[in-house]
């Protein structure tokens, strides 16, 4: 079922059928951050980790002749997704929502659409007692990284890396 989201978008619950959709919106988010990279790797990813634990939104655009009672069923494809998983603050030990992916297709972006999105988590993660509420993003993700610092996000740990290259 669907929901009134932003003035000409609905909100509503994936569910685990929306496996390759969501495989598909994942691989659109990192193809514009690498695009000559190949994410078919991605497909562990969420075989790994998508279940009905790790609640899925997707928005709707909803077309002028469409009202917020929308179906999934919708002729057109979602414009955008939130995916959380669970994980534990190695510090306090408290289970929070993480977020795994977040994505608004380029034609729809600057709409208030990513920062209602996390609005909405935000309180989805109060509702269920969680006390704060992890993500990961590439420091090259400028737009990302603005909407997260205006949101509040703190840098709370750095996560590196270390290119091995194998002997010869």
């Amino acid at each position: 079922m669907s929901e009134q989201f932003l003035p000409g978008y609905s909100i509503r619950r994936g569910s685990t059928l929306d496996r390759s959709l969501l495989l598909k919106f994942m691989q659109r988010t990192y193809q514009e951050l690498f695009p000559n990279q190949d994410f078919s790797h991605l497909e562990q990813t969420v075989k790994q980790y998508f279940s009905s634990d790790t609640p899925l939104w997707w928005i709707d655009f909803l077309d002028k002749g469409e009202n917020s009672t929308s179906s999934p069923s919708s002729p057109h494809p979602p414009i955008g997704c939130i995916w959380l998983g669970n994980a534990i603050d190695q510090v306090q030990g408290n289970r929070h929502a993480h977020i795994f992916v977040l994505y608004v297709v380029p034609e729809h972006r600057r709409r208030g659409i990513g920062t209602a999105l996390m609005q909405y988590v935000e309180n989805w993660a109060i509702q269920r007692g969680d006390r704060q509420i992890g993500l990961q993003v590439f420091q090259s993700n400028k737009p990302a990284l603005n909407l997260y610092n205006q949101l509040g996000y703190q840098t709370q740990s750095l996560w590196m890396v270390k290119f091995l290259s194998p002997e010869k």
